[in-house]
């Protein structure tokens, strides 16, 4: 597919499509909401719906096949095999639920929750890779707005799901089965690289912010209706009408390309493209394309002072190069554009993923055992408790983006300093959850939402930054890997096994008290203390990159030298 003209309308109708495919990549969220119909038609006990669970976390998590295809396949393939997968999956748990095939070998439904939920792997690759290269001055702030909706998408299930679907776990696979594959393919032609603009526009600053606004004023409202359905248990028309509202808050990022086609700019830049975003997955064999994907700093003294000593070394090569008597090609340094097996060997590439892992392994496990944590604690109904953390880790997810891409522009402060800052809160919650302070429960969670939502908001652009765009797919999956482990690791492992000895000792299934998950959070805040120390060394080591990157307060990339 041809890029599209520079500055056109095309990326931020992209960006508007793509807020809906996200709400379709964060299907995984939604077992919670079935599972329990799976448990009791099924006849299973609680170690193997834990397990199911973990299929949960894998499939939607393990994305290294998706970042490969992304830079093989057009984003419109991707998205069809993520649609493909959705299908085949919830269909088959459908069957199951439904009981339209009964007596399917838990195998199998086992491996159709890791092929349903590996759609949100497919999907968000997708899009989060197109817009990412769409919009390459932007980083933060598109990783945090596409990132916060996918922290949504478990509130807009759950509307969905109490309005609609009448609290119906069979209707709710049978959606999941039809409804999103038709979203996807509705939405593949729009999502697809655009050529990125060629500087920084004023008024692309006020299109985001309106998106972020729209999202927050979403995120409100998907709050308050939850606790409206929760307490006043409304008509039925009502909640149709809830429903109805949240569409219009979802179709409110499509009114960018719409002002801009009824209110055209009369502006015109005159600088020219910086390149389509194709060029990003352009194959090894093009080596007359030697033109980055965004224009070098002109700013010789913060460049030369960032390369100064690292590419000293390489003096006499480049000379040698110069005279024609050997030709060698430079490892790329931090900054430009690496493959995946020359980042896989980088020391920072090590400490980004390890404390990721830590932060959302130890998030994820709150997650997990969310509704089993509430009634230890004597809350009866954990509705809200889930909703209060699902709004949380929205807001950590989109203001992590806003708040990193001010300080990185301003202060050329490296993202991951937000990683520590919200690590060292998460050492805090997990210290108050393992006291059971009364009054302290509904604090605690919405402070580890905002922590974890922060955790991916912080890792995509980082990741984007030291090792560029081009590999961003495959590189970005591996990072993910850290969910899926801390899951099975800290959730899986650590707090199954202490949840079940503690109930074993109250002589119930049931644990309550503030001892059932006690050892855990001690374990977990151990965990973020790790990741604090380990935050810091990456920051302090990645600081000269980001001083480089961001001289002048704005994105510059260095000269790059011709890997692909």
């Amino acid at each position: 597919m041809p890029p599209l003209k520079a500055g056109s309308r095309p990326p931020w109708v992209g960006l508007g499509a793509a807020v809906w495919v996200e709400i379709a990549a964060g299907n995984g969220y939604n077992f919670p909401l079935y599972s329990p119909s799976l448990k009791s038609v099924m006849g299973y006990n609680q170690q193997q719906l834990t397990m199911l669970g973990v299929a949960n976390d894998i499939g939607e998590n393990v994305g290294i096949l998706p970042g490969i295809a992304s830079n093989k396949l057009p984003p419109w393939a991707v998205l069809a095999i993520g649609a493909c997968a959705c299908f085949l999956g919830y269909g088959v748990l459908w069957l199951a639920v439904s009981q339209t095939v009964q007596n399917l070998p838990y195998i199998v439904l086992w491996l159709a929750l890791v092929i349903a939920t590996h759609s949100c792997a497919w999907l968000g690759t997708a899009v989060l890779v197109t817009n990412m290269r769409n919009f390459p001055l932007s980083r933060g702030t598109v990783a945090g707005i596409l990132k916060g909706y996918i922290g949504l998408s478990a509130a807009v299930y759950t509307e969905i799901y109490n309005s609609v679907l009448q609290e119906s776990a069979s209707k709710l696979l049978l959606f999941l089965t039809l409804g999103l594959p038709v979203l996807c393919f509705a939405l593949m032609y729009f999502i697809r690289a655009c050529t990125p603009a060629s500087g920084e526009d004023s008024s692309e600053h006020g299109h985001f912010l309106f998106t972020q606004a729209a999202s927050v004023c979403l995120g409100i409202y998907l709050l308050a209706t939850t606790v409206v359905d929760d307490l006043f248990n409304p008509s039925d028309a009502l909640s149709n009408t809830f429903t109805g509202i949240m569409v219009i808050f979802l179709l409110c990022p499509l009114a960018i390309p719409l002002k801009m086609t009824l209110f055209p700019s009369n502006s015109k830049k005159n600088l020219p493209p910086v390149g389509s975003s194709d060029s990003l997955v352009q194959g090894e064999g093009n080596s007359n394309q030697t033109e980055p994907l965004l224009t070098p700093s002109s700013s010789a003294t913060c460049l030369g002072s960032f390369h100064e000593g690292e590419y000293a070394s390489d003096i006499d090569m480049l000379l040698a190069v110069g005279e024609g008597a050997i030709k060698k090609k430079r490892k790329p340094k931090r900054g430009e554009d690496f493959k995946f097996r020359e980042a896989f060997i980088k020391a920072d590439f090590w400490l980004l993923w390890l404390v990721y892992f830590l932060g959302v392994g130890s998030g994820v496990t709150v997650l997990n055992n969310l509704a089993q944590i509430g009634v230890a604690f004597g809350v009866t109904d954990t509705t809200i408790l889930l909703s209060l953390f699902s709004f949380c880790n929205f807001l950590g997810r989109l203001f992590g983006g806003v708040v990193s891409e001010y300080f990185v522009r301003t202060r050329t402060l490296p993202r991951t300093i937000w990683m520590t800052f919200s690590q060292v809160v998460m050492v805090v919650t997990f210290l108050l959850y393992a006291s059971a302070l009364s009054g302290t429960l509904y604090a605690s969670t919405a402070l580890l939402g905002i922590c974890y939502g922060v955790q991916f908001s912080i890792m995509v652009p980082c990741a984007s930054e030291l090792f560029g765009l081009k590999h961003f797919g495959v590189i970005y999956n591996f990072m993910l890997l850290g969910n899926p482990i801390g899951a099975l690791l800290f959730s899986g492992l650590l707090a199954g096994y202490v949840y079940d000895f503690e109930a074993a000792k109250q002589q119930s299934s049931t644990c309550l008290g503030g001892t059932c998950f006690r050892l855990t959070f001690l374990v977990l805040a151990g965990a973020c203390g790790l990741g604090t120390i380990l935050s810091i060394i990456l920051t302090i080591r990645i600081k000269p990159v980001y001083q480089m990157l961001y001289a002048g307060g704005s994105f510059r990339l260095p000269s790059s030298s011709n890997q692909s």
